[in-house]
């Protein structure tokens, strides 16, 4: 179930469901890295202003699933933009961004019609001097079965696009909704159990 904050601002009620923190795991894989298993948290909320707060945290995965480096942050705001067709439909998405190898990127997509996904590319890169060579990417994220799912390709000079990252996330339930479930149980507790 997606649930709609009444303090939303209303331009982005459409990515309701992508709201909340979103624990869990992927691959990582691209040429001239290694490969590796990693850990992902993404918190996204809002303040009432027309754009939503996306923050990741990711971190290389040993085989027994334990944490061993950071692997990348990110920091971003995503926003939805009018259709200027004048038509309905999918709606636009821009998402301006910011990683913590000095990468910094702009990309625009689509919410989907009728179904709680995301398909985003880049439109413009920049990177400080040392950042890992990048020249755009696409990403995908969709709420299936109560959970975010997503895949990021990545392309660079003198390689293709290509998938590169993907990750199955599950949402984290806060301690106020925690208080607010244990405040619904009947009085004595014990009746639930019967």
């Amino acid at each position: 179930m997606i649930e709609i904050p009444s303090d939303l601002h209303k331009d982005v009620v459409p990515l309701a469901f992508l709201l909340g923190t979103w624990e869990g795991a992927g691959v990582y894989d691209f040429p001239g890295t290694e490969k590796c298993n990693f850990g992902q948290e993404i918190v996204i909320r809002h303040d009432g202003r027309p754009f939503l707060e996306f923050r990741s945290r990711t971190w290389v995965l040993n085989e027994e699933g334990e944490k061993v480096r950071p692997l990348e942050n990110e920091h971003a705001f995503w926003r939805i933009t009018s259709n200027h067709d004048g038509t309905t439909g999918a709606r636009g998405i821009e998402i301006s961004s910011v990683r913590d190898d000095g990468t910094v990127e702009i990309w625009y997509g689509e919410l989907a019609d009728g179904k709680p996904q995301v398909d985003v590319s880049t439109d413009a890169v920049a990177r400080i001097e040392g950042s890992p060579e990048y020249s755009g990417g696409k990403r995908l994220y969709g709420f299936v079965n109560g959970e975010l799912l997503w895949v990021g390709e990545k392309a660079a000079p003198n390689v293709p696009l290509r998938p590169y990252m993907s990750a199955q996330l599950k949402k984290v339930l806060s301690p106020a909704q925690l208080i607010k479930d244990i405040n619904d149980l009947p009085d004595d507790g014990i009746a639930f159990f019967k």
